[in-house]
């Protein structure tokens, strides 16, 4: 009985879809950047969200440290999927955060949702690597 492994062979990206990639990445980066910016200057809105949710306020900025650097990590081609795969955790913590205190689900829960799915989306147009991950 032998075992063969074969390593998925996958083609580059199309230019389009690459750029379509980066548009979509892109998206993601600002709002993630414009969420970074608010926490790190802690702004009277970060400070009422956090009390609505049950956070300490002077977390905002650690949080706003956090995700700039899983945006950085997720910009860098090199480590995009390490970025991505953050991401995801970040916006995991957003969703049951707004769960637990019974936000509206279509419109704020599920948003970090809607950005995680986007996020995937564009390093899935623009990298080869994780293309071939998911579709095998």
């Amino acid at each position: 009985m032998t075992t063969h492994l074969t390593r998925a062979t996958t083609t580059a990206p199309s230019r389009g879809a690459v750029r379509a990639g980066w548009i979509v990445s892109a998206l993601v980066v600002v709002f993630m950047l414009f969420d970074a910016v608010i926490h790190l200057l802690n702004l009277d809105v970060v400070k009422d969200a956090s009390a609505e949710l049950g956070l300490p306020v002077d977390m905002a900025p650690k949080i706003g440290v956090v995700c700039l650097v899983i945006v950085t990590l997720y910009v860098i081609p090199r480590t995009a999927p390490l970025g991505a795969v953050l991401l995801t955790g970040y916006l995991g913590g957003a969703v049951i955060t707004n769960w637990r205190t019974d936000q509206p689900l279509v419109s704020t829960v599920f948003f970090a949702i809607y950005v995680g799915i986007a996020a995937w989306l564009g390093l899935w147009l623009r990298d080869g690597r994780v293309r071939a991950l998911l579709v095998g």
